[in-house]
């Protein structure tokens, strides 16, 4: 089996300097020295991103020079593995998921809370764990693995800024646990795909989470100019201060200049169901896009895919509404 490595950055190949952690280990030889004396060895091929990321830092356009790396070995490599700064894996593993969610092979994204060179570093256990998962056979789509976990790549979000389980999947199952055996439990449904994706290009969106007392002026100020699309990050199963005077208008007059309004829940596991309850029916009858189950994560990078393949009005709201590569749960 032939494997190909993305370095794209992070803590796990960085070293210290006098202004904090900056990218800097020799990773390739750490990786090698990692698999000394295994088959696998001769068989995998790596990759350095220049520049090397700092993921607080990365792009719309970061993630697609990881995806131009890996379709650019797609045809020598079986499967895939990409080292990549904790901070935001989850969204560039989402990203990854639905711009290659036709290429039909593994790619497994993974990081440390500790860099290599560190003395109980968990970078070890999570780069051997993201090994053996991109070589099993129950592979499927793009995934997550850390702190002996694999997780759907759109279904990860960070829960932990210093735990070495740092990442979880709110509402599906883990797709599988390390252990002697390892124990798996299935993928999420793999979704619609979307046929030879352009490239992720930048785009302006607004993320919003709505608070108590929050004032109709500084939604509209938080909303002025017009962004591309806002994400509304609302309270339980879709609800705001409807009540609140001149809210309401503020997001209309956003529907009407056909600024997409997606709506998502700020709890941690959430369904979103618009006009469940009278404090979400506005948002109902404005037209606005639920977001299902999706983590942030997902939902932001979903977006910022649409609208890089120039999806607009109902058209976005169609694919915003369905499964790209196992984002959401859909119910019958």
């Amino acid at each position: 089996m032939r494997l190909h490595v993305t370095y794209a950055g992070g803590t796990i190949g960085m070293v210290d300097s006098p202004d904090g952690l900056r990218p800097g280990a020799d990773l390739q030889g750490w990786f090698g020295s990692q698999l000394h004396g295994i088959e696998l060895a001769s068989n995998i091929s790596m990759s350095t991103l220049d520049p090397l990321i700092d993921s607080s830092e990365a792009t719309p356009e970061d993630w697609q020079a990881i995806i131009d790396d890996i379709n650019a070995h797609a045809e020598t490599a079986d499967a895939f593995l990409v080292l990549h700064g904790t901070d935001t894996m989850a969204y560039s593993a989402a990203a990854l998921s639905y711009a290659l969610a036709d290429m039909g092979k593994p790619v497994v994204l993974t990081g440390s809370q500790y860099p290599l060179g560190v003395v109980g570093s968990d970078a070890s256990a999570n780069v051997t764990g993201a090994l053996r998962a991109a070589m099993s056979h129950h592979a499927q789509g793009v995934m997550l693995f850390f702190g002996h976990k694999l997780l759907a790549g759109n279904r990860a979000t960070k829960t932990s800024s210093w735990a070495f389980r740092g990442f979880e999947s709110p509402s599906v199952s883990p797709m599988a646990r390390t252990g002697a055996p390892w124990r798996w439990y299935g993928a999420p449904s793999t979704g619609a795909g979307l046929a030879h994706p352009s490239p992720y290009t930048r785009q302006d969106i607004a993320v919003i989470d709505v608070v108590p007392g929050m004032s109709a002026a500084r939604l509209r100020a938080m909303t002025t100019p017009h962004p591309d699309a806002v994400i509304l990050r609302t309270f339980g199963v879709g609800n705001i201060p409807a009540s609140e005077p001149g809210f309401v208008d503020a997001l209309t007059e956003l529907a009407q200049a056909e600024v997409p309004i997606i709506v998502a829940s700020q709890c941690y596991q959430a369904e979103v169901m618009l006009g469940h309850y009278e404090a979400g029916n506005a948002l109902a009858r404005l037209g606005a896009i639920g977001a299902h189950d999706m983590t942030l994560e997902a939902l932001y990078a979903k977006t910022v895919f649409l609208l890089s393949q120039g999806k607009r009005g109902a058209d976005f709201a169609r694919w915003m509404d369905r499964s790209i590569a196992g984002e959401l749960t859909l119910q019958d």
